[in-house]
Order: structure tokens, then sequence, then C-alpha cells
């Protein structure tokens, strides 16, 4: 891909005019799970489907009197002059580098995903496979942001999640990090107590520098469902079987992330605790017959949304109660835009379930990653390291081709900018 501005993506140049700049542009600037893609065995390996478990342009000034990005209601989306300022200082490679998060196997070297950082520009990374000991944990951290140089993504730092829900579903562990309980167990704490000790869990995963949480699971899984409910039933990573207690405990847990210091995600919307097979595994077994936009499971997630979730993930799953045409929820307009942003009005971030998961996996890459944007989307996820240029490739070419989408691009990749601020990773000071 050439170097070129965002300047491309904006709203207020048009697909044709877009592209007849790209050649001035390019000349002149410097630079070039059990989903979740998360393991709750050690062994599991980023190349395959989870298992249950300085080349930026010159800023504009803050008052540059661009149309901004619009929200999904049409609205402006409300960001700091600071965000688009480093929003709009990005090139393209690094714009779009800013909507993927690779998987970091724990089999896998300490370079391993400095290629992908320094030549795909990508600015986030969740850990997976079972990572043992905190020492080595931060040792890895501090090398990753050290990649987050100012050619690779204009100097802001990448986003470092894991999967530490509890249970079964540990991404972190050994020596530094406590044997955080199930959901289940969790549940029966009190509010306070649960927040408390989630507060202390943040600690841990501040101090060995991951800074995103993949958790709580705000999915309700029914009491006459239980464990064969594959996904989250049969590994108790549900905190109840009504959704009064999963909200009660969810939001519990994720206010103690924040206060540790660790943004929270929900997930996995708009439900899994009713599908009978893993999206991970299986193309079958993954619809949801029952919900709709009246659905009482929906209501932990909009508690999660008010609690100050930073993140809401997706699913792969299919709710032909929320869209007609069946058509799979990371995929889906009706679910991604009007249910979770227009009724439940969220304006965060959304981030993929492994995009990379069997569910989706007879989906070329590269529509994957457009299908998603189109949607509503945000981050994408892959357990997949070997898919990222194809899926980068492809939000390129048709963000160069395709204004509306360059729009919804444009918007994405300041919805992430801003959750950086917001986590206190980047400052205009």
């Amino acid at each position: 891909m050439t170097s070129r501005s965002t300047t491309v993506l904006r709203p207020r140049l048009g697909a044709t005019l877009a592209l007849a700049l790209v050649g001035a542009l390019a000349a002149g600037c410097g630079g070039s799970t059990p989903d979740d893609a998360a393991s709750t065995t050690p062994s599991a390996s980023a190349s395959s489907p989870s298992s249950p478990g300085t080349g930026s342009t010159t800023s504009p000034s803050p008052t540059d009197s661009s149309s901004p990005s619009s929200s999904a209601s049409g609205a402006p989306l409300d960001v700091s002059a600071c965000v688009r300022q480093k929003a709009d200082s990005l090139s393209e490679e690094q714009a779009i580098g800013q909507l993927v998060m690779v998987a970091f196997d724990t089999a896998a070297s300490r370079t391993a995903l400095d290629g992908l950082i320094a030549d795909e520009h990508v600015g986030n990374v969740i850990y997976l496979g079972g990572w043992d000991g905190a020492a080595r944990v931060e040792q890895t951290s501090a090398h990753l942001q050290d990649q987050a140089t100012e050619a690779a993504t204009a100097g802001i730092p990448l986003l470092l999640a894991a999967d530490q829900e509890g249970g079964e579903v540990r991404q972190l562990r050994g020596e530094g990090f406590t044997k955080v309980p199930s959901a289940k167990v969790q549940a029966q704490m009190s509010a306070s107590e649960l927040t408390a000790a989630a507060k202390g869990w943040a600690g841990e995963l501040k101090a060995v520098g991951i800074n995103v949480n993949l958790a709580p699971v705000t999915d309700t899984v029914p009491a006459d469902i239980g464990r064969n409910n594959e996904p989250i039933g049969k590994y108790a990573r549900q905190y109840g079987s009504d959704p009064e207690t999963v909200t009660k405990a969810s939001s519990a847990f994720l206010k103690g992330m924040i206060e540790g210091g660790v943004m929270g995600t929900v997930k996995h919307f708009p439900g899994l605790g009713r599908v009978e097979n893993n999206t991970d595994f299986n193309t079958t077994g993954i619809t949801d017959s029952v919900a709709t936009p009246s659905d009482p499971f929906l209501a932990p997630f909009t508690a999660g949304v008010k609690a100050g979730a930073g993140l809401v993930m997706v699913s792969s799953a299919r709710y032909p109660g929320l869209d007609a045409t069946k058509t799979q929820a990371m995929f889906s307009k009706p679910i991604i835009t009007d249910l979770l942003r227009g009724q439940l009005g969220y304006e965060g971030v959304v981030i993929t379930d492994d995009i990379n998961a069997k569910a989706v996996r007879s989906i070329p890459a590269a529509e994957r990653a457009t299908r998603y944007i189109e949607a509503g989307g945000d981050i994408l996820l892959t357990g997949d390291p070997k898919s990222v240029p194809a899926m980068i490739d492809a939000l390129g070419a048709k963000a160069r081709a395709d204004e509306e989408f360059a729009n919804q691009l444009e918007t994405s990749v300041m919805r992430v900018v801003a959750l950086k601020e917001r986590m206190g990773l980047i400052s205009c000071g």
C-alpha cells in the first residue's frame, strides 16, 4: 500500500476526489478464544480458531474546520480536539492498523509480531495460549510497546489485551496472577466484594502492561440449557441464568477493572447464552431464534455500557429475530448499527469475536474485514496473524474506492483513538 494521509478517508472528500489526490498525497507524506480468539488451554495455537476458554503527516490545528466524523445516528462523533488531531496525523496505513488486534501466542518468539507492527502498522495485540508468569508477560508487554514507534503507529501505544475472565478462561497464569474463580463463583460475592476483588485482579494485569481485559461475560444462559450451551454454560463462564443476576455481577466486575486501571469489555453481543454450539469450531447450531430487540437478555449489555465498558465484543452467531437475513452478528448492520449503537445508544468501540473462527472462515479474510466495518464495527480481532495483510489491504482499497465506506473507516479510527485517550495512553500535552 502507498503511504497517504488519512485525509483520503475524510467525509469532506468524495471518492473521485480522493482517487485524484492519491498521487499528490503519497508524494507529500514522509512516512511510509472460546471466542475472542482466546484459548482456555495453554496449548492453543494462534493460527487456529480459539478453544473455550516518523511516518505521520503534519497534524492539523485543533481548530481544524473539517467535517467531523459521524456517529451511527448521523450526529457528529463527540471526540476531543486532541483525538481528532492524533487521528488526522496518521497515514492511511497507520489509521487502518489501529483497527486490528492480532493474537500473540505463548509459543511464539518475543519478536514474532515486530514485523506486523512495523510493516502493517498493527495497533493492538491480544495474548493467547496461556502465558505463564508475570515477569515474562511484563517483559513482552514492554517489548511490544517499544514497537509502537512514530513510523509504526505514529507513537500511539498499543491496546494490550488478555482474556482474564476467571475459571477456565485465564490467559495469564502462574506466579504473579491470582487464580480468578469462575463467573458463577464470582456471582456469589456481594457487589462490593466482587468490585474490590476485580480491582485487585486488574492491578495484576496493569503491573504487566495489560491495559484491556476482554471480560466480563454478559451472556445469560437459561437454567434449562445450562451446560448444553457449549461456548458459555459448559465452562461456567456465565454469572447466572437470569439477566438481573448477570447485570449485578458483571457490572461489579467491570467497575473493579476500571477502578484498577484496566479497561473492561462486555461480550458477546447480543448474547451467546441460547446457542448450542461454539462458533469457534462450528458453522451449525449457532443460531439464537429467541432474541428480539426487546429481549431482556440485552439488559446486562446495556448496564455494562452505562457502567463504562470501553469495548463491546460482538458474536459471530445468527439472530433471525434481530436480522431477518440471518446474517451473522459481526456482519449485521441491524445488530451493530441499529440495535447496539441506535437502540442501546452505544458510541464506543465494537470489537469482533475471533474473526478467524470456523463460523466465518468460509468467507475470505478480506471480505470479513470490509463487511464488519460496513456493519458498524471497529476493531478486527484475529487469532491468525497471517490474515492481517489481506484484511488491511482490503480496507484501504475499499476506502479509496467508496466514499461512504471511507467515512465509516474514519469514524472507527476516531473511536479507537478516543478510547486510547480515555485510557490515558495518549495526550496532546
